[in-house]
């Protein structure tokens, strides 16, 4: 995880044992806004779209659907700051039942921290998801995101 807020890598997986130097994941400043999330607590795609909402504090017009998480993870202007980091915790429960949308979901994530990451006119903005399991979960994970969006995946 070497200097990981400037590198411009997708998704990330850790297990809950990995030991981290917590200065390498911290941004060296600036405002920060954190979305905390539980992937036990989003078993279908609703309380996906209810989980987000509520953790980004999405507007109201918010459409509770695929289209419209990817257009507000792409803009959050109702949420400035100059770094974001969505963390997903019990990451292996996350949409288990479903994996097309589990898929769907990976690939929506890492286009977003791609987004952020190509500055299109303007200063890149940090973007990164950190998506946490147990020991054992942890590589099946990683492998599954691969399959799912690519070998960028981490």
């Amino acid at each position: 995880m070497n200097d990981w807020w400037g590198s411009t890598d997708g998704l990330t997986v850790c297990s809950h044992s990995a030991l981290v130097q917590v200065g390498m994941v911290l941004p060296v400043q600036g405002r920060m806004v954190v979305a905390r999330l539980d992937g036990a607590r989003m078993p279908d795609d609703s309380h996906v779209f209810y989980e987000f909402a509520d953790a980004l504090l999405v507007p109201r017009y918010f459409g509770w659907n695929w289209d419209a998480l990817s257009d507000c993870l792409r803009d959050l202007n109702w949420l400035p700051a100059e770094q974001y980091l969505v963390v997903v915790e019990n990451a292996a429960r996350l949409l288990s039942d479903n994996l097309a949308d589990r898929h769907t979901l990976f690939r929506m994530l890492d286009r977003a921290v791609r987004h952020w990451a190509s500055s299109l006119g303007k200063k890149p903005v940090a973007f990164k998801v950190l998506l946490v399991c147990d020991d054992d979960q942890a590589s099946p994970l990683r492998q599954e995101i691969a399959n799912s969006i690519g070998p960028q995946a981490r």
